[in-house]
């Protein structure tokens, strides 16, 4: 009998987490929504995912990375009025 070779199917994955609105907010990204929806229209952010006709959420992990993405833009960042 053969070693059973890890395809990592056994390994259990992380549940998502969903971010509301207010999570959003809580977090400090205070965009209003037509922002956000053109914002995720020009990929740059999160899309939203739809839980029902009047309900929408966005993925915490990639909420994160795109924080994350915007912190390391910092260091390239030269304000107008910096000298």
């Amino acid at each position: 009998m053969e070693p059973k070779q890890n395809t990592g199917d056994d390994i259990p994955k992380q549940p998502k987490v969903l971010l509301t609105r207010s999570d959003l907010q809580s977090m400090g990204v205070n965009l209003s929504n037509s922002s956000l929806l053109r914002a995720e229209a020009r990929g740059a952010f999160p899309r939203r995912l739809r839980l029902s006709p009047a309900k929408v959420c966005w993925d915490r992990a990639e909420v994160a990375e795109w924080l994350d993405r915007r912190k390391a833009e910092r260091a390239d960042w030269h304000y107008a009025d910096a000298r």
